[in-house]
C-alpha cells in the first residue's frame, strides 16, 4: 500500500507535481494550486492511499521536486 499525502494549504503553484505524476495530481483551475485526485480531505492534509505500486516512482519524484516539500509518499 503507497500513501500519499499533500498539504494544499501551503502550495505555491509551481506544477512540478502534476508534470512527474500527472495520474495523481492536477492543478486546480480556481486557485491555481495542486489537487491531489481521488483523495480524502482530514484537517488540511488531502491523503490517497493506492494498492498500485506504479505511484511509487511519479509521486517520489514529485515529491522531491516539490520547492515547498508538501508532498510525502510512503509504502506501508
Amino acid at each position: 500500500m503507497i500513501i500519499i499525502t499533500l498539504q494544499r494549504d501551503k502550495c505555491i503553484g509551481c506544477n512540478y507535481c502534476a508534470e512527474f505524476a500527472p495520474d495523481y495530481f492536477r492543478m486546480s483551475k480556481k486557485d491555481g494550486k495542486s489537487v491531489l485526485l481521488r483523495s480524502a480531505e482530514k484537517r488540511g492534509f488531502y491523503t490517497l492511499k493506492t494498492p498500485v505500486s506504479t505511484a511509487m516512482e511519479p509521486c517520489e519524484k514529485a515529491a522531491k521536486a516539490c520547492p515547498v516539500k508538501i508532498i510525502s509518499v510512503k509504502e506501508v
